[in-house]
């Protein structure tokens, strides 16, 4: 196994710090409180502890367990029948976003492979419930590919979203080894009567020239924000991390990706789907 370099090992303990300081401790006894899984503790997310201190989190609805098998995630897999939807879910969140007091609130989900839509009623109604009770939010869905079942993807383009999420996470010629129930060209399904975002995990083994040939694709059906950050293995027995990239390399392929068109992208090693999406919305929108 590759041995992660001393400047990461440095970056990953800075923001793992300030899990342990008072403000991050109190949005944590709230989120357990409210019974609100965070897709930053179940993908073991290095900035997690960063964003609690801010009073942010990414909120992980439609359950905690995955209904696929990729190489590269921590979140749990389908050993267990997921349970069905929780009816009270579009309300908890909304009290969440509203106590806490955000002005934009990530929602994301496992893939649901096991319900009809995907997931994607289930996704509306809590997305109108926290746009309904906080009327001044901005809620971004990061969404699966719903097992391609793109005729309810109006559903949640329906429910008021300001951004709609959907992860490339890899190249196209690693998509069998890293993530093989998922397909490339499946992913590249996108909205663009609104912003829309996507990410990328560096450090699988894939080329800079293939991460180039993502991001134009991304760009063809009108792809919006970016993200660029490292994988991080979680464990021994997921995929191998091939690579550690430099911020040198994230911030050249950034201007990259600007130079082609994205409106807004965040790359570095420590970066994740939802790290800074406020700012980065903003930025977009000028």
């Amino acid at each position: 196994m590759l041995e992660i370099p001393a400047w990461l090992k440095e970056m990953v303990g800075k923001s793992k710090a300030a899990y342990h300081t008072e403000l991050a401790a109190k949005t944590q006894k709230f989120l357990d409180g409210n019974l609100m899984p965070t897709v930053c503790q179940n993908a073991r997310c290095p900035n997690r502890g960063k964003c609690f201190c801010q009073g942010e989190a990414t909120i992980m609805i439609l359950g905690s367990i995955c209904t696929r098998f990729c190489r590269f995630c921590a979140v749990e897999k389908g050993c267990q029948k997921p349970l069905p939807p929780a009816a009270d879910e579009p309300q908890r969140a909304s009290n969440l976003a509203k106590v806490l007091n955000l002005k934009y609130l990530v929602l994301t989900m496992p893939t649901r492979d096991d319900l009809p839509d995907g997931g994607a009623e289930h996704i509306s109604n809590v997305c109108k419930e926290i746009i309904k009770q906080n009327p001044n939010i901005k809620v971004e869905a990061l969404i699966s590919d719903l097992g391609g079942k793109f005729e309810y993807l109006p559903v949640i383009l329906e429910s008021g979203i300001s951004v709609l999420g959907h992860n490339m996470e890899t190249v196209p010629s690693l998509y069998q080894q890293v993530r093989p129930v998922a397909k490339y060209e499946r992913s590249l399904e996108f909205a663009p009567a609104i912003l829309t975002k996507s990410g990328l995990m560096l450090g699988l083994g894939e080329t800079e020239e293939e991460i180039k040939a993502v991001l134009r694709d991304l760009r063809k059906v009108d792809c919006d924000l970016l993200t660029l950050g490292q994988y991080l293995a979680p464990s021994k027995l997921h995929y191998p991390v091939k690579s550690y990239p430099t911020q040198d390399y994230y911030d050249n392929l950034k201007a990259y990706a600007l130079s082609i068109g994205f409106k807004g992208v965040m790359a570095g090693p420590l970066v994740r789907s939802s790290y800074q999406a406020r700012e980065l919305f903003e930025n977009a929108k000028g």
